[in-house]
């Protein structure tokens, strides 16, 4: 059973369809791409996922389990989490401090939390753990509006899989990160658990080839193609509609 699927999904807004008799399948612990031109879809298709939008047709399992009306925080609860395009993150609070909330929040501490973490070493060792792991030690003090970009969205990844998902769902977390940046944030995402599906939307070929063991390209609001890299680098209709000559061994 795959672990997260789309039937038939439909968005329209208005006259205009954004997305179209979509048949997404994505397997359990699977490194899956979702790629396309500007305008493809990609983002209408995550908040559906999501719960953000409510599709026109068509439904969402996640698990077996139909979620097409399910509201946004109780995909969370069940197993989903995402990042955004644009960062979603607390700028008065230090990465340290927006962990520990989204722990507490999710183990249902309250408003008191940070009393709670001292006593619970519990909390204090996954906050340590997932600080470790996205590569913010060096900076878990500072305010998150002071950060440079690439630990901003190194901190909103760690945010989302503070709420110990099972499907991840990541918005274009390399875009705007400079250059100097890119090393760290590619190599922390290739390093998430196996355990944690991952569907990435990205724009940048080298973080999606490296990453991905199954890629479905949108084109106009529908599934174009689907399948193992190799097999949509070697796609001549991806080539003309999308990638140019850039898969060419």
């Amino acid at each position: 059973m795959p672990i997260l699927e789309t039937i038939r999904l439909e968005k329209r807004f208005g006259g205009i369809t954004a997305n179209h008799d979509v048949n997404l399948v994505v397997e359990k612990g699977a490194r899956h791409a979702l790629i396309g031109p500007n305008g493809a879809g990609k983002t209408t298709l995550i908040n559906m996922l999501t719960g953000v939008l409510k599709p026109t047709a068509g439904r969402i399992m996640l698990e077996g389990r139909d979620i097409t009306d399910v509201v946004p925080h109780e995909r969370v609860r069940l197993g989903m989490a995402r990042t955004f395009q644009i960062n979603q993150l607390f700028l008065d609070l230090t990465p340290l401090e927006s962990i520990g909330l989204v722990v507490s929040e999710r183990l249902g501490l309250g408003a008191d939390w940070w009393r709670v973490v001292g006593t619970r070493s519990s909390v204090t060792d996954e906050i340590v753990e997932v600080v470790e792991r996205f590569r913010l030690t060096d900076v878990m003090h500072e305010r998150t509006a002071r950060l440079p970009y690439g630990k901003q969205r190194l901190l909103e990844i760690a945010l989302a899989f503070t709420c110990r998902p099972r499907v991840l769902l990541l918005d274009e977390p390399a875009a705007g990160v400079p250059e100097a940046e890119r090393h760290e944030l590619l190599a922390t995402i290739e390093a998430l658990p196996a355990e944690v599906t991952v569907l990435l939307i990205e724009h940048d070929m080298d973080l999606v080839f490296s990453f991905a063991d199954r890629i479905s390209v949108l084109v106009n609001g529908s599934l174009f193609v689907d399948g193992a890299p190799e097999e949509v680098a070697r796609d001549p209709r991806v080539k003309a509609v999308y990638l140019g000559e850039e898969l060419d061994a």
